[in-house]
């Protein structure tokens, strides 16, 4: 276990071997912050970069909070350049959290974090993913099902929706009478008492990744 004693002068001597680590989001954040919260202070991993498709994401301003640089991108950017990678190489970014981030990350972005991005989903897979499947459209259709329960899944990114490696997963009861936003509650809780530490546990277990070369040119 990390002491967390004296981790001001730990970060300062080993500021050149911190672990880095980048989050892409679409919406509020509350994941996010929990994330950054979590690794404020921490002595070896920092939030070093927050990136979101839209330029009015509240989690942009979250990361403002805690003084973390943030990038804004588009679908053109995002799926027609290698915008966003490069920014995540200028940054030194090891791993990347995808954490409430709707859209379906590119393959050569994820083909140069193999195993090093990890997405929050909001059900236990494989029930309730896949294209489509995503926030109150979830819980939604778990209050129609009739389950008695759900919860969250943490799970390595590939190239399908939902079907990357699962490294985590917790579960909590669903009642004949939750509604879907009761539902949400249940499992935003479990995410937010969750995701940090698995991320933590995730990110220090695995070794220093080689740098991230920059792809070949075409012809």
């Amino acid at each position: 276990m990390l002491c967390y004693e004296n981790s001001e002068l730990l970060i300062h001597n080993s500021e050149l071997t911190l672990t880095q680590i980048a989050i892409f989001a679409s919406g509020s954040g509350t994941n996010a912050q929990r994330i950054m919260e979590h690794f404020q202070h921490h002595p070896a991993i920092r939030v070093a970069l927050v990136l979101s498709n839209k330029p009015d994401a509240p989690v942009l301003g979250r990361a403002a909070n805690f003084g973390v640089p943030t990038h804004v991108f588009d679908r053109r950017s995002f799926y027609d350049t290698d915008e966003v990678r490069q920014t995540l190489a200028a940054h030194g970014i090891d791993y990347v959290v995808l954490a409430g981030f709707l859209w379906l990350v590119p393959v050569p972005l994820i083909r140069a974090y193999p195993n090093r991005m990890v997405n929050i989903h909001p059900a236990l897979l494989p029930k309730y993913g896949g294209k489509g499947m995503y926030g109150m459209k979830v819980h939604e259709a778990v209050a129609a099902s009739g389950d008695a329960q759900t919860g969250i899944t943490i799970h390595l990114v590939n190239e399908e929706y939902d079907k990357g490696r699962i490294l985590f997963q917790a579960a909590c009861p669903v009642s004949p009478t939750d509604t879907p936003q009761d539902i949400a509650q249940k499992v935003h809780a479990l995410e937010h008492e969750h995701f940090p530490q698995v991320i933590e546990d995730w990110a220090g277990g695995l070794p220093q990744p080689a740098p991230i070369p920059s792809p070949s040119p075409e012809g």
